[in-house]
């Protein structure tokens, strides 16, 4: 007696597909390092430029921001780190996979700073324009953990100043209630290690005694204004000094 294995096989063949359709649709993008194009990408030859000159001691790292030191923060900024051969390489509305990416053309080769602060991973939270979900809570503690891996295999000999992602209360964040960001600061905070990676929550001091916004401090409700950008130096200077001995 013959028996066929063509159905089977062919079942075989669907589930095979399937199986790859979901791993394909549960795949981390946070942990996927993609490019950007327009500005973001000319910014990001800038700093490849900047970085091939070398002379960096401090290097700031992140979306907008780190991004908008240049602007809202510039006079703090000026006050702060001018004297420290200091660079920004923040980019607006980076996530963490275009970090990935930059880290892994060109943006840290050739130098060696003290210290990298490193605040991303906002905008791995909260919604899409659609209304959907960027990213997990669990994704995006993974996507951070990877750039935080990068840093230290190109940049060995630096510290890392890790701070938690800052409070929000936009409509593109998460929505009312969620405790998203608490809960990726609190999974960022298990890889401080005690020697090259500090992790730091200065989110607190962005906001009310009662917990509520400012928007003196955070005029749309995510991005710090000059007088947030003065807490944040502040907040930082001692750890700061403390990662460069």
């Amino acid at each position: 007696m013959k028996f066929s294995l063509r159905l089977p096989f062919q079942s075989l063949l669907a589930a095979v597909a399937l199986i790859a359709a979901a791993s394909t649709a549960s795949a981390n993008t946070a942990i996927e390092p993609v490019p950007r194009n327009g500005g973001p990408a000319q910014m990001h030859q800038d700093f490849v430029a900047l970085a091939q000159k070398g002379g960096i001691d401090v290097l700031f790292l992140g979306d907008s921001i780190t991004d908008f030191w240049r602007s809202r923060g510039k006079a703090v900024w000026d006050k702060n780190y001018a004297d420290m051969h200091a660079a920004n390489f923040g980019i607006s509305a980076d996530r963490t996979q275009h970090v990935l990416w930059r880290l892994n053309n060109g943006e840290v080769d050739g130098i060696k700073p003290k210290v990298v602060v490193l605040l991303i991973g906002t905008n791995n939270t909260g919604v899409e324009t659609n209304g959907s979900p960027r990213n997990t809570t669990e994704e995006a503690i993974e996507g951070v953990t990877k750039v935080v891996q990068t840093l230290r295999t190109k940049l060995p000999t630096s510290k890392i100043l890790l701070l938690a992602v800052f409070p929000r209360a936009d409509p593109k964040g998460p929505p009312p209630g969620s405790t998203q960001i608490k809960d990726v600061n609190a999974g960022l905070a298990k890889l401080d290690d005690g020697k090259f990676i500090r992790f730091l929550d200065i989110g607190p001091k962005f906001l009310e005694p009662d917990g509520t916004f400012s928007k003196e401090i955070m005029p749309d409700l995510l991005h710090p204004s000059e007088k947030g950008y003065e807490i944040w130096a502040a907040a930082i200077k001692q750890p700061l000094a403390d990662l460069m001995k």
